[in-house]
């Protein structure tokens, strides 16, 4: 997936299905309305587009599954991080299938950010830009495994490129992380997806 204009340091991104009518209806019911009930099915959507991305499973340790994380003050609103919901259960699916993966939620605001809704993509990046960071303690734990960073949403690929910035940023045990860096979402937007299909 390539958003326009694509964001720098957005890592390769792999969806599983358009933003558009049930799958749009299933995710914002989700994330605004707490049906927490369709995190598994969102969550085996998420772990076909993480497969899609990484091919057959035959490295070694696990696939590191790392959630960019909503707003704090969105959470608190919603009563759940819906991303790293989804994160969970795709983990869990992809464990049923054999591959082993967990869910690795290092990434941490360092600062507030503005509701994303009604910005556009410029705005996005300037919003975003440095925002993120991985947790002190966590940075030895990418180095277990191959990181994909998880989301349930494409839009302008804002998000995904300043989570990519911050696992750069973590330092030597994060470098093999950073440079085969993979992302998967449940969902992009429509022209991304259809531009983008294989």
């Amino acid at each position: 997936m390539r958003p326009t204009p694509e964001p720098a340091g957005l890592p390769a991104v792999h969806a599983a299905a358009p933003y558009g009518n049930a799958v749009r209806a299933m995710l914002l019911a989700h994330k605004e309305r707490g049906a927490l009930g369709l995190a598994g099915a969102l969550g085996g959507a998420l772990a076909g587009a993480v497969g899609a991305g990484t091919g057959p499973w035959g490295g070694a340790g696990p696939l590191l599954l790392v959630p960019v994380p909503s707003a704090r003050r969105a959470t608190a609103a919603r009563g759940h991080d819906p991303a790293r919901r989804i994160a969970l259960a795709a983990a869990a699916e992809l464990r049923r299938r054999g591959v082993p993966a967990r869910v690795l939620p290092v990434l941490r605001q360092r600062r507030p950010v503005a509701d994303q809704s009604g910005l556009g993509a410029r705005e996005r990046q300037v919003n975003l830009a440095g925002a993120l960071v991985v947790a002190s303690g966590a940075r030895r734990l990418l180095d277990e495994g191959p990181v994909v960073l998880v989301d349930d949403l494409l839009t302008t690929g804002a998000s995904l490129a300043e989570a990519a910035r911050a696992v750069g940023a973590a330092g030597p045990a994060a470098t093999g992380a950073a440079t085969g860096l993979r992302a998967a979402v449940v969902a992009a937007s429509p022209s991304a997806f259809e531009i983008n299909r294989n």
